[in-house]
């Protein structure tokens, strides 16, 4: 059996474009104090775009209080990810920031061993491409876990808790950790499932 590897991850080669990208949305962002729990908000109309919503609702399903998910849609709505009339995401927007900008914003950070749930590419919806990987699979930690991986921190502290309660959300949430952290082949997989959803 192969070791798992655990080498550091190499930064990707950026062309022109996605430079001229990041540097835009760093731009874009600056007067706009944009949180991690406002993407979670955001992933979770995404993945139920057509289901009616209200602020409480949303607050129970995702750990947070209603005041904090209005908060969020309102940083989201200052930032253009979110239109406030329609009550919907900004789809287009939502993506380019997604592909471009997370990584960036909200960098993910890698810690020791540990029990979680999977996330990444060890995933749905990626992970029957990553059969067979004999590297630890990355997880956020979770006491309720049942597999030993490589731990890395959830976007959010009650991602693990929205994730388990909603499998279309878990989805969402594992292809921007992909992005976030996965290698060459993993973050090209996890970008054309983002294009394919927000198109």
């Amino acid at each position: 059996m192969l070791a798992p590897d655990l080498s550091p991850r190499q930064p990707l080669r950026e062309s022109p474009a996605v430079r001229v990208a990041r540097f835009a949305i760093r731009e874009y962002l600056e007067g706009v104090s944009l949180k991690s729990q406002d993407v979670l908000v955001l992933l979770k109309l995404a993945a139920h775009r057509e289901r009616a919503w209200s602020y409480p609702g949303l607050g129970i399903e995702l750990g947070m209080s209603s005041s904090e998910v209005h908060a969020a849609i309102k940083r989201a709505a200052e930032g253009g990810l979110f239109h406030i009339a329609r009550r919907a995401v900004n789809r287009h927007a939502l993506l380019e920031f997604l592909v471009h900008g997370m990584k960036y914003v909200f960098p993910a950070a890698r810690h020791g061993l540990t029990r979680g749930m999977p996330t990444s590419h060890a995933a749905p919806p990626l992970k029957a491409q990553f059969r067979g990987s004999q590297d630890l699979p990355p997880v956020w930690p979770d006491p309720e876990g049942a597999v030993r991986g490589e731990a890395l921190e959830p976007l959010y502290k009650s991602v693990p808790h929205a994730a388990r309660a909603d499998a279309a959300l878990y989805e969402w949430l594992a292809l921007v950790d992909a992005v976030r952290a996965g290698r060459a082949r993993e973050r090209e997989l996890a970008v054309k499932e983002l294009e394919s959803r927000l198109s």
